[in-house]
């Protein structure tokens, strides 16, 4: 009888203490770094020796993860360098938000941002970008201009690629070390003092050295250095965390893998330009992240979840990832055709309902709202539904599946 009673006072507690913790945890201040680092496939960040990653890794999680979009499909996405930043700060492909390539042309800012979202949610909040690509900050964030509402970078650091007299350039890009190194500095000083709440560090090194060299010591080599600078930043955070009432979330990632040949190259569909990683300190990553492959595109909405940004549903149904934090009803809905039906199909990783919509309509797409009606309610584990093709406007639609949890997206695209 007394142990009964003991055991059932120590559960009581228990719950208590985690109860105590989760409330002292929403009591902190949220912030977000996330670093890029530039050209680096799973299977090259594994040979190479990585004690900041590593350790990161082992305070929260790692997995493998892929970029390019649907191979095959409408959202194949090039496996190009800022097409995949993109990617991440939008949480879509490139048939959205439509960066094809490094001159970054045409962005369709109507896609926003991680930062836009931030600022939209909190106008008070400080943002920072920390780059060897000034384009990061000025085209793809899109500071100044009308398109993204006039976002303003609170703390920057870039445009060193310019800068020819402090950093003059040579054939082994050894200035593009140096700029790699100065940039992570400048990121960990700024995240120690200033404590921006959202944060971009891009760092490309690595890559330069796998154009120029490929695989081999001196791209290992690479990898590194940059783990090095990845290191510096993350000190800085857990810093600032002991010194201040602060929650980080920080995570890590690369923008596409290399050519399967010699890694040389980059921008196509083989397996290994897919193939990259997430590394992040978060205890909490959920089933997904833990036992899928995720993409670029679910860092985006786990950094929404983290910071608990109010999205509007419009936006939301757009995303093309889902988050790694919180759960995870389904993912990768499909949409084919077969014969006289179309199949949608997701994969199930809980038991219940959803709702299907579909729209005929991408207004969105030049800044206008879809009307979406709903198609059927449906079973989550049974995976799949066919829709006659009599009931689908000719050539195009979207389809949304949306649960308690999740919200997910796919086109009907007509061959």
């Amino acid at each position: 009888m007394y142990l009964r009673k003991l055991t059932v006072i120590l559960a009581i507690l228990a719950i208590g203490i985690s109860r105590a913790q989760n409330v002292q945890s929403d009591l902190l201040d949220k912030k977000v770094v996330f670093i890029i680092v530039d050209g680096i496939s799973a299977d090259q960040l594994k040979t190479a020796n990585t004690p900041y990653l590593d350790q990161i890794g082992r305070v929260g999680a790692y997995t493998d993860a892929y970029v390019g979009g649907g191979k095959g499909t409408y959202s194949e996405t090039p496996t190009i360098s800022a097409v995949g930043y993109n990617s991440l700060i939008t949480g879509t492909w490139a048939n959205k938000h439509n960066v094809w390539g490094n001159g970054i042309k045409d962005p369709n800012y109507n896609y926003p941002t991680i930062f836009r979202l931030y600022k939209d949610h909190n106008p008070n909040g400080t943002i920072g970008v920390f780059s060897s690509w000034l384009d990061n900050r000025t085209k793809l964030v899109g500071e100044g201009l009308d398109a993204t509402g006039q976002i303003q970078v609170n703390h920057y650091f870039d445009g060193l690629e310019h800068d020819t007299i402090n950093f003059p350039h040579d054939i082994r890009r050894n200035f593009m070390k140096l700029i790699d190194y100065t940039v992570a500095d400048h990121a960990a000083h700024t995240v120690l003092r200033e404590g921006p709440d959202l944060s971009w560090v891009y760092l490309e090194f690595s890559d330069d050295m796998g154009h120029g060299y490929g695989d081999g010591e001196r791209f290992t080599a690479a990898v590194e250095f940059e783990d090095y600078l990845v290191g510096k930043i993350w000190k800085a955070v857990e810093e600032r965390q002991s010194l201040k009432n602060e929650d980080w979330l920080f995570i890590v990632t690369t923008d596409h893998g290399r050519t399967e040949e010699n890694g040389k190259h980059h921008g196509g569909q083989s397996d290994r330009e897919r193939s990259t990683w997430i590394v992040t300190n978060s205890k909490d990553t959920n089933g997904y992240f833990n036992s899928k492959t995720p993409g670029v595109v679910d860092i985006l909405p786990t950094i929404v979840d983290f910071l608990n940004i109010e999205v509007p549903q419009s936006v939301r149904r757009e995303w093309d990832g889902v988050s790694l934090i919180q759960p995870v009803d389904a993912f990768d809905l499909r949409a084919t055709k077969k014969g006289s039906h179309l199949e949608v199909s997701w994969e199930a990783l809980s038991e219940g309902s959803g709702n299907l919509y579909m729209s005929s309509t991408n207004a969105f797409k030049n800044g206008g709202q879809d009307d979406y009606k709903l198609i059927e309610t449906v079973q989550l584990e049974k995976g799949k539904l066919k829709i006659p093709l009599r009931k689908l406007s000719k050539g195009f639609c979207k389809l949304i599946l949306e649960t308690k949890n999740t919200t997910l997206n796919t086109w009907y695209v007509e061959e």
